[in-house]
């Protein structure tokens, strides 16, 4: 790993969310809570998903496949966060950084891959009702999860794979509170050239065919609700439909930014906000948004309580 007599780094010091002493004990409160509310929501989501049989249709499916995922992330994240918080100088060493990186990288893609899924999903039931049973078979469902994990593993290993083969010689201090590609190729002293140019094959594939991708399911999804003759059905399809819209583009606004544009002055300032509303905020919001407020998950939620109570 060392490179032209220069010691290699075994461990990178990670800035933290605030360096305000006045702050970090109201901000280690926030993430703590925000923490615990992911968590909570999300096994709540899959256990209410896995012991109802009624809930066991496509849509739910794959909800529980993000909650999973918003699970990994949240506990990729948020533990080494809050110790940083916690603990002055945080360190994390390299193994560690390495296999943050490919957690949250892993985390990250597949969430935009069944975003896709989700949209299509969603379309299918809403434009083409009468072939929804055959178009979204479980075999489909099955093989459609199983791609988001598995395409989104192939790709963060390669990033994974193309980081480890980098030197970093110092310095070794991370200008954010997590490990996370654009950040640690500013800190190789080896050439990056082969990194960005996967950097960018990832971005157009995840970010930009995908997004176009879900925009086009919910520009059809929109259509098809304008047809709807009763003001309340429109009502209630547009109000489920836009708070699905405000997931999807919050996430990949977010991602998008720190992805297509690393290195830029305002990535650099504003990057730990950015980072914070995909790593924390959306995975404590998405179990309000797409299941919470749905008149089946509550039936379903309240007959786990009971069951526990």
């Amino acid at each position: 790993m060392a490179a032209n007599n220069h010691t290699a780094v075994t461990e990178f010091i990670l800035q933290g969310f605030s360096e305000d002493p006045q702050l970090q004990a109201f901000f280690w409160a926030f993430f703590f809570l925000l923490y615990l509310m992911a968590l909570a929501g999300n096994i709540l989501i899959v256990t209410a998903i896995s012991l109802n049989p009624g809930l066991h249709t496509p849509m739910y499916f794959f909800l529980t496949n993000l909650a999973l995922l918003d699970i990994v992330c949240t506990s990729t994240v948020l533990p080494k966060l809050l110790e940083g918080l916690a603990v002055k100088g945080s360190t994390i060493s390299y193994q560690g950084c390495m296999t943050q990186l490919f957690f949250l990288t892993w985390c990250l893609g597949a969430e935009l891959l069944l975003l896709t899924v989700m949209a299509y999903d969603r379309y299918v039931a809403i434009c083409r009702p009468l072939h929804y049973s055959t178009w979204m078979s479980r075999p489909l469902c099955i093989l459609l999860a199983g791609s988001v994990w598995v395409v989104s593993a192939v790709s963060t290993s390669v990033h994974t794979g193309l980081m480890a083969q980098l030197s970093f010689c110092g310095p070794r201090h991370v200008s954010h509170f997590l490990c996370e590609v654009p950040t640690l190729l500013l800190l190789s002293c080896s050439p990056t050239t082969l990194n960005n140019i996967m950097i960018v094959i990832a971005d157009i594939y995840f970010g930009v065919v995908n997004f176009l991708l879900t925009m086009a399911s919910y520009g059809c999804i929109i259509t098809s609700i304008l047809r709807i003759r009763s003001a309340e059905g429109k009502r209630r399809a547009f109000s489920t439909c836009s708070s699905h819209l405000l997931v999807v583009c919050m996430y990949y606004s977010t991602v998008i930014y720190t992805y297509i544009l690393p290195g830029s002055g305002s990535s650099l300032e504003n990057g730990k906000v950015v980072a914070v509303l995909y790593t924390a905020i959306s995975p404590t919001l998405n179990p309000l948004i797409y299941s919470l407020r749905n008149k089946d998950v509550k039936v379903a939620l309240r007959k786990v309580f009971l069951c526990v109570w």
